[in-house]
């Protein structure tokens, strides 16, 4: 039996480097959707504002789509990472500036359109610098390891974010922490080696098949498709976090200290899971394992909308972390295992709209039906939702249930599934 070198991805100091640059992208990150969630129901009191968040968030990544996922393709990715990070840490300065000043609260929400402009282009740019500088057997020991960092961070970032509102009275210096940490992002990430785009791949002439080839690669492979719709709607429908301040507040009544908590208890179930998993062999059943942790995540999230004891909530939420930890695992190996590198950015620019869509759009969407039936029906209805489309996942795409350890794949072409599909 061949031993399990838990620690193999952690001995390239470039994957420490990014892994530590993951961290502080995602400390400030966290740190500053905690504060404007704050400030906006303190300033508003309104379910619908704390919604609004998430659509205003997600508008540029739908706006800039196909422009996002080319750009990375395009060029150094290293260089688009710095360049999005750059954003994030202007748009948190300008949440300070409007934090300080008591600035409308409409310049709150343009100020989230840079946050989204930033994000649509950090996400599928970071999400595929790794497979560059890897071999595919270490992808998912990889991702364990960072998922680990992101996790560290979204327990530590919303803790932290809660104790500086509390004991400074306000979220002007939760902002400025954030744009400190994206600046630190960018040094890390020139210990990252720059990959130069590759001006000779043909896939660089500008013609419209080429430019949409990432539609094409998804809506081939049933695989893929099957994974990422199962987590668009799995959280569009169970996602509870955009009503977390109502919870912390009305509910539950622990304050903005007990919302940091609340914050950060998905966060500290997935870093638990994420260590287990970096010890773990490979799933020699993936696709079945991912549809298991999905349907957990539901039942964990109908848990947390009744539950009126915050520990009783914060275990339910740990539980929302586990499973989702093993969720993100197993997709992004996926990702990055059956994709060609020339198409990485337009496929991971794609993946991060099904994320980012059912992130931010299903804060909206609970925002909405929260404020129209009230919170606990909408995440009690959101959980339920989220088992029933694991079941038409199922159903609809048995082929993900049977496939084997995901480093047996092979980077799959456009070209040649596109022969396959019509044979």
């Amino acid at each position: 039996m061949n031993r399990i070198d838990a620690y193999a991805a952690l001995r390239h100091p470039f994957v420490r480097a990014f892994a530590a640059a993951r961290f502080f992208s995602l400390t400030g990150q966290t740190i500053l959707s905690v504060a404007v969630g704050w400030q906006l129901y303190e300033r508003t009191n309104s379910a619908w504002a704390l919604g609004l968040t998430g659509l205003f968030e997600i508008a540029p990544v739908l706006l800039l789509l196909v422009v996002t996922g080319n750009v990375v393709d395009r060029f150094p990715r290293r260089n688009v990472g710095m360049f999005a990070h750059a954003i994030l840490a202007l748009a948190a300065i300008g949440l300070t500036v409007v934090s300080m000043t008591a600035a409308p609260v409409e310049v709150i929400f343009a100020m989230l359109v840079l946050v989204g402009t930033a994000r649509s282009f950090a996400q599928p740019s970071m999400g595929t610098i790794l497979p560059q500088l890897l071999k595919p057997e270490e992808f998912a020991n990889a991702n364990a390891w960072v998922s680990s960092a992101v996790q560290l961070a979204s327990v530590g970032g919303p803790a932290l974010g809660g104790a500086i509102i509390a004991f400074s009275g306000g979220a002007t210096g939760a902002f400025a922490f954030a744009a400190f940490t994206q600046f630190s992002v960018i040094a890390l990430l020139f210990l990252v080696p720059k990959v130069p785009a590759q001006p000779s791949d043909p896939e660089s002439r500008k013609t419209p098949a080429q430019i949409f080839a990432g539609f094409r690669f998804v809506r081939q492979n049933p695989l893929f498709l099957s994974a990422i719709t199962l987590d668009l709607f799995a959280v569009l429908l169970g996602g509870a976090v955009a009503l977390l301040p109502i919870y912390a507040k009305d509910i539950l009544h622990v304050g903005p200290v007990g919302l940091g908590w609340l914050r950060a208890a998905p966060s500290f179930g997935a870093l638990l899971m994420a260590l287990v998993v970096t010890r773990l062999p490979p799933w020699k059943q993936p696709g079945r394992v991912l549809l298991i942790v999905v349907a957990g995540f539901g039942v964990a999230t109908i848990g947390f909308g009744l539950s009126t004891n915050f520990y009783l909530s914060m275990m339910c939420l740990f539980l929302t972390g586990m499973f989702d930890s093993v969720s993100m695992v197993i997709r992004s190996t996926l990702e990055q295992v059956i994709t060609p590198d020339r198409l990485r950015g337009r496929v991971s620019a794609i993946n991060y709209l099904f994320i980012g869509f059912s992130n931010e759009f299903g804060m909206f969407e609970s925002g909405t039906t929260a404020a129209l039936f009230g919170p606990i029906v909408s995440v009690v209805g959101g959980g339920i939702g989220t088992v029933a489309v694991v079941v038409m996942v199922a159903f609809v795409w048995p082929q993900l249930a049977r496939i084997g350890p995901l480093h047996h794949l092979t980077p799959q072409d456009p070209e040649d599934l596109e022969v396959r599909v019509k044979m």
